[in-house]
């Protein structure tokens, strides 16, 4: 290893914009101590929204002061280890998910934290931790079961694409939506049931018309007027998960003025509840272990979106294309 220093992205200051918060620094590489391995870091997996509500200062469960870390997953190869290191080796490829550890070019991590893989290849940053996001949130709070109906919103997203897929595995009719001609096709081969691209269709229309028992199970990424479509449309027991607000992540929150939610939900004894991982912690290994799996057998198709983004100057407008909502499948940056 011939490198003495490397480049990481950290947050300078709080701003309302993702690119004006952050700056590039130049470091030395530090030297892997006990237990802990150093990763030479190859792939970053792009979370704009989280990455964005970080540098505002609006994550309320992390209180950071700039300068910090950012980026969570990242997949590359053990370089270095320190001593009693045990189930790694030089040259193993490992994907890691620790705030802070993916937007740089090395990372020194506790050999604990760290998940052996087969390679080091891009698809895994869909599986973990998006994926397990998915599964997660689908199971544990969407109490997901067969023969239901799932409504999957921004389904040709990094989160979206997994939760389609796991909705079909389980044995449901699944609804997916979408902006695109190109989303629409990644979701035909996905094999998703019902189809709604919002910019030729009315969602709420679609839904009133084909389901008038309503959804069982809403999977919601997006947050807004389809929060609001989607509540709607719950049929009776039905679940809705917010596992995210994609809509408003880069805006000014949306204040707005209406009976409050139990009105719409007490009637059909239906509920609406969020996802936060953090919060479901316990689940992560026997979900990544799963996901893992299903991919290595051929039972779970991984999307990572084709535009190329090419190192730490990159993550901006990486973070930037995200939110505007364009990408099909896993935004990914290389190192």
């Amino acid at each position: 290893m011939n490198a003495k220093t490397y480049k990481k992205l950290i947050a300078n200051q709080l701003n309302q914009d993702f690119k004006s918060a952050v700056e590039i620094v130049e470091i030395p590489i530090s030297q892997p101590a006990v237990n802990e391995l150093l990763i030479k870091n190859k792939f970053a997996g792009v979370n704009g929204g989280f990455d964005t509500l970080l540098c505002r200062g609006e994550v309320p469960y992390i209180n950071l002061i700039p300068p910090f870390d950012l980026g969570v997953e990242a997949v590359g190869k053990v370089v270095a280890m320190g001593e009693n290191v045990k189930d790694f080796q030089i040259g193993d490829a490992v994907v890691t998910t620790e705030r802070g550890g993916s937007y740089r070019e090395y990372q020194v991590i506790d050999a604990n934290l760290a998940v052996k893989v087969r390679e080091a290849t891009p698809e895994l940053l869909t599986l973990m931790p998006t994926g397990v996001s998915a599964l997660v949130a689908l199971e544990q709070v969407g109490e997901m079961r067969s023969n239901e109906v799932v409504l999957v919103t921004a389904a040709a997203g990094g989160t979206g694409h997994i939760a389609v897929q796991l909705a079909k595995l389980a044995g449901n009719h699944v609804i997916g939506t979408c902006s695109s001609e190109a989303k629409a096709d990644l979701l035909r081969e996905l094999g998703c049931d019902r189809i709604i691209n919002y910019h030729t269709e009315n969602l709420n229309q679609v839904l009133k018309q084909e389901y008038p028992d309503g959804i069982n199970l809403i999977f919601d990424c997006v947050g807004k007027t389809v929060f609001d479509t989607c509540v709607e449309n719950l049929a009776v027991r039905g679940r809705l998960v917010v596992v995210g607000f994609i809509s408003e992540y880069a805006k000014t929150i949306e204040q707005i003025t209406q009976p409050r939610l139990y009105h719409q939900l007490f009637w059909k004894a239906a509920s609406v509840r969020c996802f936060l991982m953090v919060h479901y912690k316990e689940y992560i290994a026997e979900a990544g272990d799963r996901l893992l799996n299903l991919f290595y057998t051929d039972k779970l198709k991984v999307a990572v979106d084709p535009k190329q983004f090419q190192g730490i100057e990159s993550i901006p407008s990486a973070v930037d294309y995200l939110l505007s909502g364009q990408n099909c499948g896993k935004v990914v940056v290389r190192f």
